[in-house]
């Protein structure tokens, strides 16, 4: 099996995240925060260690300003739904995944905000965000990088224009984080949106939110939160404070692991043989006929002409190769890149493929475009 569709999640996984996991499994596991023991104590100190290891790796300002969500998506609605307030405007990119684009949009279907679109492939970015700010624009979220096409956006100089605009910054690093350095500090991130299970090399079920300072607002979600049972609201601190019910101990550890397996080998070493990858791969494919390609960098899109996206996954499915069509659940950076009826074929590479790998893709690819 050749496994391509690492922007969805990566596999494999780092050996010493699995033997983490069968770890907390075995050997502690006691709830964190709810039980008077040792091993709810140790697992509590294994939540700990995962966020002092987070606020490092993203250059928080404690490991306070870290907390867990089930993923992605839920650390982006908690963040979005904590900052905006009624009568807002907000901002979001046209290359936007639904985790950020459909918790705006309903807002605002709700009459609570507005929102509008900058443009994210614009030559410069920065200054189509300052045209669009207007008097009650307090948030602006959006990806670091693009799942469908790589495209990847200056989050510092972004930054350092909203603060000085008064604005809030979200950012969703779910394709960024353990591929490019970030910083929540000197980016002026007021809440960075990362999962365990893609870049970070961490199991599925775990992601978190890193915190700029001040971070605050309404919670998405109340209850037990181990502490403060008799008070009747959740905590006003972090990281309490957005963490209700019984956490997922296991998935936490190994993302722990996973990230000191990505700072180990080192970011650039991961990113490097990726965009490796992503040439070669881009090169051989736009050698072909009937293959159009509309992202080279990051990850590869293309389709096939006459034949449909799906199809083309099914074909190379037979053949042992796992990657992943259709629109991606980001249709506004379809819509932006002209995709089609159908969306596209997506190929994502991680930090365990070989250049074999890239070879023996394009060789079946070229046997399935010659016979459909």
């Amino acid at each position: 099996m050749i496994y391509f569709d690492n922007a969805a999640t990566t596999f494999p996984k780092p050996k010493r995240v699995a033997d983490a996991v069968g770890r907390a499994l075995d050997s502690y596991g006691g709830n964190p925060g709810r039980g008077s023991h040792k091993m709810a104590r140790r697992a509590a100190s294994a939540v700990f260690e995962c966020r002092e290891e987070l606020a490092a790796f993203f250059d928080a300002a404690s490991e306070d300003n870290v907390f867990f969500t089930l993923n992605t998506t839920y650390a982006l609605n908690t963040a979005i739904k904590a900052l905006a307030r009624r009568g807002d405007h907000i901002l979001i990119s046209s290359m936007e995944h639904n985790s950020v684009f459909r918790p705006v949009k309903a807002l605002s279907d709700k009459g609570i905000v507005s929102f509008t679109l900058f443009d994210a492939f614009a030559e410069d970015v920065t200054a189509e965000i300052e045209r669009a700010i207007r008097p009650n624009t307090s948030l602006l979220v959006c990806a670091h990088a693009s799942n469908v096409c790589g495209r990847v956006l200056p989050v510092g100089e972004i930054g350092a224009l909203l603060r000085k605009r008064g604005v809030r910054f979200v950012v969703d690093a779910a394709q960024s984080a353990g591929k490019y350095p970030i910083s929540v500090k000197n980016s002026f991130i007021d809440a960075l949106c990362v999962p365990g299970h893609k870049g970070l090399y961490g199991p599925m079920g775990c992601g978190a939110v890193v915190c700029g300072e001040g971070f605050s607002g309404d919670t998405l979600v109340e209850g037990g939160g181990g502490i403060n049972s008799l008070d009747e609201h959740m905590p006003d601190f972090l990281p309490e404070r957005f963490e209700a019910g019984t956490l997922p101990t296991p998935a936490i550890v190994g993302l722990a692991k996973g990230a000191r397996f990505v700072r180990s080998v080192g970011i650039d070493a991961v990113r490097e043989n990726e965009d490796r990858l992503c040439r070669e791969c881009a090169i051989r494919l736009s050698e072909m006929k009937k293959v159009r390609l509309y992202s080279e960098s990051g990850v590869i899109l293309f389709n096939v002409d006459g034949v449909s996206a799906p199809r083309v996954c099914d074909a190379l499915d037979r053949e042992g190769i796992c990657v992943r069509g259709g629109f991606h659940c980001a249709p506004l950076a379809h819509r932006s890149l002209g995709t089609g009826d159908d969306g596209a074929v997506r190929v994502s590479f991680g930090y365990f493929n070989t250049r074999s790998e890239v070879v023996r893709f394009c060789d079946v690819l070229h046997g399935i475009v010659r016979s459909l």
